[in-house]
């Protein structure tokens, strides 16, 4: 049964990482890197894993990341099951906070340069949040730290404006009674969401930590202003056998 603090709510898996797992992912990344390849990743990227409704991929790619960045959806097949072992793991300390996620969807690897971030904006349950599977969480993953800048935030709302309305049978949908679901739409796209009253939490995690956001809280980064950050990022999902 998904609740709606999970999908609102934060949480963070210290050492998700250990210390030689992020030297060999950054040198398994950094292989991709240099490839002839590597720019169709960065400035010559024409593909965005954020969709707008009715906007075209360079569009969206303006909206929520209007300075550019490194995305590499696809990574190597070590990278991922090294990642893959480390949700495993985590599984116990996930069950805690966000008990019906059951599976870690493909990681992705993004990197940020100086002037680079990502706009505020929620990822959302699911285009239809009554099919399955369903969003419950981003998570986030920090392997190589910027100098200075590219902080993750998380934003709160109390604004009505936010959400769509409650669930309808909720219960019956595998949802816990009185589920909320926010509007479609909500990122630098609408000038509702531009307008909506938010507060800033930012945080700091230490490389290797498993950032936890929910999908239907608003959440982005900080430019970065001096170095790179490098980070994986993924979702995480509830199946039917997990809505209980």
């Amino acid at each position: 049964m998904i609740h709606i603090a999970e999908t609102v709510g934060v949480g963070s898996i210290e050492n998700f990482l250990s210390a030689d797992e992020r030297t060999h992912l950054s040198e398994l990344m950094n292989d991709v890197l240099i490839t002839e390849e590597a720019a169709h990743f960065g400035g010559d990227r024409r593909t965005s894993i954020h969709e707008i409704p009715g906007h075209s991929a360079e569009q969206a790619m303006a909206v929520y990341e209007p300075a550019g960045r490194i995305e590499i959806p696809t990574i190597p097949e070590a990278a991922d099951k090294l990642l893959g072992d480390a949700f495993e793991r985590a599984r116990p300390a996930l069950s805690r906070v966000m008990p019906s996620i059951t599976l870690c969807r493909p990681w992705t690897y993004v990197e940020y340069g100086v002037g680079q971030h990502i706009t505020s904006h929620l990822d959302g349950i699911a285009p239809d949040p009554l099919a399955w599977p369903r969003q419950i969480a981003g998570i986030s993953v920090v392997i190589t730290q910027a100098d200075a800048g590219g902080g993750f935030y998380v934003e709160t709302a109390s604004s009505d404006r936010l959400w769509n309305g409650q669930t309808p049978d909720a219960v019956a949908n595998g949802y816990a009674d009185g589920m909320w679901l926010a509007h479609d739409g909500a990122d630098n796209s609408a000038t509702w969401f531009q307008q909506l009253p938010r507060t800033r939490w930012s945080v700091a995690p230490s490389p290797g930590t498993a950032l936890l956001y929910g999908s239907q809280l608003s959440h982005g980064t900080l430019p970065v202003t001096a170095g790179r950050v490098a980070k994986f990022i993924s979702w995480l999902v509830a199946e039917p056998t997990g809505a209980g």
